[in-house]
């Protein structure tokens, strides 16, 4: 199971009933518990429904202020609508003697970062949620809405120009931990490692073959086709072809001693959605991942997971 089961991203915590009973004892133990905002009031307090009791978190209790940008408006003012995590403070009653139950959401975001800074070092397998995507890479919550770094450039081995091409906002993915700044809490993520070996994809391909690609980049003496994430092969130039493009190719030859494809493009095809995510690892603690075969002519393609000093 990745290291991050017992604090998973908002959105994919399993619903729990809200009885009295359970939110007493949520009290009593600091267990974190997940329900969507309703409204946030003029105060910018968050309203929750639980169940029908009534559930409260104030500003100052809405995100913890280590988390970048959590002094902004925006960040209250967008859990609206969205699942959120908290732990429960108190139980009290209103003016009228209906339960009310004070929740803190920047609590449960203190529990899971120290569990992560304990626990956490570079090739850690986490689940993720995609929160927002940006040209230079994603952001990915890890865990109660601590939102980590993945860099364009550590997606996957075939390069993209955005990571729209391989991801959605609130995409569930698996990732690896690339780097971790105690000092700072902050977290940086890798996926390539995640999707196999350039011999695991290509054993998933065979000469002879007419299969779907996409054009990532285009050269003048060709364009080099995408079979899978991390596969890319390279076809002759041909005209009126660009980046994006979905086509058909034909597999002339593949050689591992020196990790090359060689395709022939049919024909353009119509646009057509991403593949879904093929992960060759997804749970445990990577050390050394080796991306070129065995026998490669050249230096081989490996990341190196390094610990980070004490």
């Amino acid at each position: 199971m990745p290291e991050n089961k017992l604090y998973p991203p908002e959105g994919l915590r399993p619903p729990v009933p809200f009885t009295l009973e359970h939110l007493r004892e949520a009290v009593e133990t600091g267990a974190i518990l997940e329900a969507p905002v309703q409204r946030c009031g003029v105060d910018h307090t968050l309203h929750l429904n639980l169940s029908g009791v009534q559930g409260r978190i104030p500003r100052e209790e809405a995100v913890a202020p280590w988390i970048s940008g959590a002094d902004r408006d925006i960040a209250v003012l967008s859990r609206v609508g969205k699942p959120t995590c908290f732990t429960v403070t108190a139980l009290k009653a209103d003016e009228k003697g209906a339960p009310v139950a004070l929740l803190s959401r920047r609590a449960a975001q203190e529990t899971a970062m120290t569990h992560f800074m304990e626990r956490l070092e570079p090739g850690t397998i986490l689940t993720g949620r995609v929160t927002r995507l940006e040209s230079f890479g994603a952001f990915v919550d890890v865990g109660c809405g601590i939102v980590a770094m993945l860099p364009i450039e550590h997606i996957s081995v075939s390069r993209i120009s955005h990571p729209r091409e391989r991801f959605q906002e609130g995409q569930k993915i698996l990732t690896a931990v690339w780097a971790v700044d105690r000092e700072s809490r902050r977290i940086t993520l890798t996926h390539r490692e995640l999707l196999g070996t350039w011999m695991e994809n290509a054993s998933r391909f065979r000469p002879g073959e007419t299969v779907k690609g996409v054009v990532r980049t285009v050269k003048e003496y060709g364009s080099f086709i995408e079979l899978a994430p991390n596969l890319s092969g390279l076809a002759d130039a041909k005209e009126r072809l660009s980046p994006g493009d979905s086509v058909s190719v034909y597999i002339k030859s593949i050689r591992p001693e020196r990790m090359k494809v060689k395709l022939q493009v049919i024909e353009k095809l119509p646009p057509a959605p991403p593949e879904p995510i093929r992960y060759q690892i997804t749970d445990g603690k990577l050390d050394r991942w080796v991306y070129s075969p065995p026998g490669y002519e050249k230096t081989p393609v490996e990341t190196v997971f390094t610990a980070p000093a004490p």
